[in-house]
């Protein structure tokens, strides 16, 4: 180590030390509260022994003999908190200001001739309570629409946008503030998810039906689950062990034949034992052709997944969590000879171009949590405790495309450990430190024939696989003045055995200016190691060769934003809000996928230039009537991208804006929801060569080709009884596809075919039709 990196290192070693001496300590909020239960003469009567938890938290408690609670508020844990009774309906509520006390009140099951309804749930909120801006998308919102996969969870979101990674192999992506969803932390509760060889894939291998709610924090977020948070993070909430439904099942069928089940089982064993069951199974066995190229527009699936999540509360407090998921799909693509009825002259005897992938894995977690003194001998305000998370996963992708001997194999194994201490004094203080890591073992085999030959490299693939692992430690300290100004620093420092010592400082600062008017600003920098053939799967759906440098960069990148959110009463509604965002992340390294470079090759190299993106949102939630709400957002993109060939110009394939409106009307005891969604999403600059035109610097900066504004709209039908939802609905009702998605798709072979770039939609228009039954303790 050189005396300039030993001088580097002794300031972050210093800086981090220097945060963890002043910062004092942690304190936890204490929530309190009562557990009424309905009665049919408009009374009420306490119920003991009720469970309260918080939505994805690490501990459930039980009521006292007159209904009465308390429960820490952790700095991880969600801002719903819910309460659960045998023979009541649950409900759910958003703690805003812990120092007052909640009130719950549970209506009998009996209570509702009509149907279990989600009281006081939107579909989908800002938080009031966070430090960070953060969207959630409830079990109400997740029921908008079908939500047959993470995928399609985010259609009444305009900060994520979801669209094709390419025309061939079904995988879908994200945006967030504008760049794709690689740089966007997925957690499984908390734990680092869909890394590496689950990227391409991972948002369709998450059925809707198992979660119990999204979160999505604009920004790097905190510290204490690494560095890798560039854009935000999106955590996923399963369902809990606690809650006490034996069954659920969700059945769902399209007129495209796809196909659907889910089913899920949480069990009480115990007071002390509790478990939820998850199982999917899902199929697309019909081909389409709708715009007659020869190719599928989806590839024909097979999938199933299982999980298994257990939950353990000792009388101690020490809560142990843990399980399993495994999971298998296949999928084909490409030309088919159901549907391929015209080739070109000449072309009569050559093979199909054809896809097959295949993705096995299986996933097993434990999260452990110690209080470090018993219950009752101090305030759980302040009393300190220790948390110990471990993950490992297993995952093997086995692809070809074209033809069988154009393959790309690829097997990871990682390891993902947390050990976190937090503690606090009063109630303004609270501190979290940790040590945490992850070891990734990656072996790839790409095949030759995506090298060209002529070039003159000894090992054309030699960047790929490896094995890297980075371990750090962590402190986070946050300021909480009786919850009117809220402030968060934290800082991690992390040594990766391929590219050395990495530091990782953020911020976030809450002020409530008033009780309905809040503001937000943060700012930090992260990491991320590009994973260059499994990041960008679809280019191996193009005719050419790929073209690697050498010793390219991890990627880095600095992201800060602000955010103002005002809340106001309409009519009879009470959630109502107007919010402004931007944010903006420049990146300092990144690796570049470039295909305008040069016709022959896809060319990854590194950023040498500027590279960074202006996002624009604003977001507003009325509910002038009751029973009827009104959700309107547009997001507008500013990303700009150094390129090789052409300096610095508009980021391909970046839609400029989105707008979203939905609408939803419920009738009383909400026998029947009726919810309309439309979008208009933006023009984005299409590549240069889809046009076949002659380019230069100057016309691709100013005179630009761009794809068209197009709608989208969607609607549902939900009829509820008693434990029984049946529901009808249509996505893109305005019969919207892109034309030509695939380039010279009758000469798949050649260097010119390619199926990466899209814009728009691929399928038409789709009904469908399913049911959701529950049956309740």
């Amino acid at each position: 180590m050189n005396f300039k990196n030993q001088l580097l290192f002794r300031k972050c070693i210093f800086s981090t030390f220097l945060l963890l001496l002043c910062c004092g300590s942690l304190a936890a909020q204490t929530v309190k509260g009562h557990v009424y239960g309905s009665r049919p003469n408009g009374g009420r009567e306490a119920l003991p022994m009720a469970n309260v938890y918080w939505m994805g938290g690490n501990q459930v408690v039980q009521t006292d003999e007159r209904g009465s609670f308390s429960i820490d508020r952790r700095t991880n844990a969600s801002r719903f908190l819910i309460a659960s009774f045998i023979g009541y309906v649950s409900d759910t509520l958003e703690v805003v200001n812990p120092a007052q006390e909640l009130v719950f009140i549970l209506r009998e099951q009996n209570e509702l001739d009509a149907a279990v309804v989600t009281a006081r749930q939107q579909g989908n909120l800002l938080s009031r309570s966070s430090p960070i801006r953060t969207e959630v998308i409830t079990t109400a919102g997740l029921q908008k629409m079908a939500c047959c996969n993470l995928a399609e969870s985010f259609e009444n979101s305009a900060s994520v946008s979801v669209g094709y990674a390419d025309a061939v192999t079904g995988a879908r992506q994200i945006r967030l503030l504008g760049l794709s969803g690689i740089y966007v932390q997925m957690s499984d509760e908390n734990r680092p998810s869909m890394r590496g060889l689950l990227n391409p894939f991972g948002l369709g291998f998450v059925s809707g039906q198992w979660l119990e709610s999204i979160q999505i924090a604009k920004g790097p977020g905190s510290v204490m689950n690494g560095y890798e948070a560039i854009t935000g993070q999106i955590n996923m909430e399963f369902r809990k062990p606690p809650v006490e439904q034996p069954l659920f099942i969700n059945l769902f069928f399209a007129n495209s034949l796809r196909s659907e089940a889910n089913i899920a089982s949480s069990l009480q064993l115990n007071h002390k034992w509790s478990t939820v069951l998850l199982g999917h199974f899902s199929t697309d066995p019909q081909p389409h052709d709708g715009n007659h190229d020869g190719f599928l527009d989806e590839p024909l699936t097979f999938q199933y997944n299982f999980a298994n999540r257990w939950l353990h509360i000792a009388d101690n407090g020490v809560q142990w969590r843990f399980g399993f998921r495994a999971l298998y799909e296949t999928r084909d693509a490409g030309q088919s000879s159901h549907i391929t009825t015209h080739r070109p002259e000449g072309m009569e005897d050559m093979p199909l171009w054809k896809s097959n992938i295949k993705n096995q894995g299986i996933n097993l977690y434990s999260k452990l949590a110690i209080p470090l003194k018993r219950p009752g001998t101090e305030t759980s305000a302040v009393a300190p405790n220790v948390a110990l998370v471990f993950d490992y996963t297993h995952h093997a992708l086995d692809a070809y495309f074209g033809l069988k001997d154009r393959n790309y194999d690829a097997k990871e194994n990682s390891v993902f450990a947390n050990l976190m201490f937090q503690f606090g004094i009063k109630e303004a203080h609270r501190f979290n430190l940790g040590l945490s890591g992850f070891y990734d073992h990656l072996d790839e085999d790409l095949s030759l024939s995506f090298a060209n030959p002529s070039l003159e490299v000894v090992h054309p693939f030699a960047a790929l696989g490896r094995k890297e692992h980075a371990w750090g430690a962590y402190g986070e300290y946050t300021f909480n003045q009786e919850n009117k100004f809220l402030f968060v620093l934290g800082s991690r420092l992390d040594y990766n055995n391929l590219y050395g010592w990495l530091f990782s400082p953020r911020a976030n600062v809450k002020y409530d200016f008033t009780e309905n008017l809040i503001f937000r600003a943060s700012g930090g920098k992260g990491y991320r190691t590009p994973n260059l053939i499994a990041d960008n799967l679809g280019n191996l759906s193009t005719g050419r060769w790929l073209r690697i440098d050498d010793n390219l960069n991890i990627e880095q990148a600095w992201t800060y934003g602000l955010n103002l959110t005002g809340y106001f009463n309409l009519g009879r509604g009470e959630k109502s809000s107007l919010s402004f965002d931007y944010f903006r992340t420049d990146f300092q390294k990144q690796v570049m996928v470039d295909q305008e470079r040069d016709l022959d090759y896809v060319w990854f190299y590194n950023l040498d230039g500027p590279s960074y993106t202006n996002t624009f949102q604003v977001d507003l939630t009325l509910e002038p009537l009751e029973r009827f709400s009104i959700l309107t957002t547009f997001r507008h993109t500013d990303a700009r991208v150094h390129l090789a060939q052409f300096g610095t110009v508009e980021r391909p394939l970046m839609s400029k804006y989105k707008g979203v409106f939905n609408v939803q009307y419920a009738t009383r005891m909400s026998k029947w929801v009726f919810d309309v969604t439309a979008q208009l999403n933006g023009p984005s600059r299409l590549p240069y060569f889809v046009n076949a035109t002659a380019a230069t610097p100057e016309s691709v900066k100013s005179n630009a080709e761009y794809s068209p504004t197009y709608p989208m709209l969607y609607a549902q039908v939900t009829r509820k009884f008693r434990d029984l939802d049946i529901y009808l609905g249509g996505e893109n009702l305005t019969n919207y596809k892109q034309s030509n998605p695939i380039l010279h798709a009758d000469h798949p072979f050649s260097r010119k075919f390619n199926a990466t770039v899209i814009w728009g939609p691929l399928m038409g228009m789709k009904v469908y039709a399913g049911l959701r039954y529950t049956l309740f303790k």
